[in-house]
């Protein structure tokens, strides 16, 4: 495994991180295809022992069960002071109850200490926004957020589908207060969602700020052919959303991945993680695991170097997309 620095701080992650969304109760979810508690926890294991040290998941996955699953997965694998553990806040845990949702002082200082006993530790290492609270002046969210880590409930502050002036604005005015800055930026982006490219990545390289993009393998539609499903593929709703419109001129992107899978001999997930990993400011993509092979393979893209001309190969078919996570 391979460590790098967090964007413009002194903390060190992996530069694989396991997302925990796929841990849960299908019961109690949108998503029908997670893993129960029993079968996430090899998945977990076997990321610990190939030297993940990242972990990032939300109070929302299956409506906090996910913190459950891995909060208990991790304190009897790991020691917590090995671990960087990421949480989010945002979403309604309490549906059409007024002040459960957004980035308000109450909403926040709520839902930390509900994720924190869920995950059963005293502190997070990174705090995640999300989404963009149009609801709530964006000073009122910067200040509790400075006050989370103030209090020693989390160490870090970072923030995820926004577009580049929300977060530019969300900056200055920690800036200007003195206030606690967001130190990453969990935003969409893969081979064949690129958009970020154009602003949000620029000023994420100006500012050393750290990216850690969430769907780095497009919910898996990069690594098989375009005719293939699964069980998620077609129950996914969300992952359907954001990706079946733009299905035509993405094939040809799937096509060129799976032709340099074949010129490597290897397979397709880890040709496009490589792609991901090469590219600048990115510090740890977000993987989804349902098997442990599946992290395997995740870890081995490391060892994957494409040269320029592929990496141009790749990139050549794309053309702009609908913006799909900043809403």
């Amino acid at each position: 495994m391979e460590y790098v620095k967090f964007g413009n701080t002194g903390l060190d992650v992996s530069r694989i991180c396991l997302g925990a969304m796929g841990f849960g109760d299908p019961d109690k979810w949108i998503h029908k295809w997670v893993l129960n508690e029993e079968k996430s926890r090899p998945v977990i294991k076997k990321a610990i022992d190939l030297g993940i040290n990242f972990f990032d998941t939300a109070n929302i996955y299956s409506m906090g069960e996910s913190e459950k699953i891995l909060g208990r997965a991790l304190k009897d694998y790991a020691k917590r002071d090995d671990i960087v553990l990421a949480t989010k806040v945002y979403m309604s845990m309490r549906p059409n109850q007024p002040n459960s949702r957004g980035l308000s002082r109450k909403a926040i200082m709520t839902e930390i200490d509900h994720s924190l006993e869920r995950l059963g530790t005293d502190y997070v290492d990174l705090y995640i926004t999300h989404r963009w609270d149009y609801d709530t002046p964006i000073e009122e969210t910067m200040e509790a957020l400075h006050d989370v880590v103030k209090s020693g409930k989390a160490r870090y502050i970072g923030a995820s589908a926004m577009y580049a002036w929300q977060f530019q604005k969300a900056q200055r005015v920690a800036e200007r207060n003195g206030w606690t800055k967001f130190a990453s930026m969990q935003n969409h982006y893969n081979l064949i969602y690129r958009e970020e490219e154009r602003e949000m990545i620029p000023f994420c390289q100006d500012e050393k700020i750290a990216l850690t993009p969430y769907s780095p393998l497009a919910s898996g539609r990069l690594t098989r052919d375009w005719s293939d499903t699964t069980f998620r593929s077609e129950t996914d709703e969300v992952q359907q959303s954001k990706y079946d419109a733009m299905m035509e001129s993405d094939s040809g992107i799937v096509e060129r991945v799976k032709e340099l899978a074949n010129r490597h001999q290897t397979t397709r997930d880890k040709i496009a993680l490589a792609w991901l990993l090469h590219q600048d400011q990115v510090v740890s993509p977000i993987i989804g695991a349902q098997k442990e092979s599946h992290i395997e393979s995740s870890v081995a893209a490391l060892d994957i170097q494409l040269t320029p001309e592929e990496l141009a190969y790749l990139e050549e078919l794309y053309i702009p997309h609908p913006v799909v996570g900043a809403l």
